[in-house]
């Protein structure tokens, strides 16, 4: 039997008859407002909160590698910038001192000439 708007009056006339007005309303209102094959049960919902469980497991697993993929590439560009850095601050640091060893070379031998 299909449970519909216009059977269900009819069910509710019926109470109405047999239990009162009041008594009809207060069992209606304890029936599903739908057939039962409609309604979730204990055993769908667990069912819904494993499958729901699963899917953030997995995205808790894709953010996990996702954010160990960027630690790993934010760590190797910090590193190839520092190593550049190093790079360029010992070029200049040498240019530096070898133009100070060149100068106070010129100098001592112009006090050497002098003297």
């Amino acid at each position: 039997m299909v449970l519909d708007e216009r059977s269900r009056h009819q069910l509710y006339l019926r109470l109405e008859e047999a239990l009162g007005a009041e008594a009809a309303s207060t069992l209606m209102e304890h029936l599903p407002p739908v057939g039962w094959a409609d309604v979730a049960t204990k055993r769908d919902l667990d069912a819904l909160g494993q499958r729901m469980d699963l899917r953030f497991q997995g995205l808790d697993e894709r953010f996990t590698l996702r954010i160990e993929s960027l630690e790993h590439k934010l760590v190797a560009t910090f590193r190839g910038e520092l190593q550049a850095a190093v790079t360029a601050q010992g070029r200049q640091l040498t240019i530096s001192l070898v133009g100070t060893a060149g100068a106070f070379s010129a100098l001592a031998f112009a006090v050497a000439k002098l003297t």
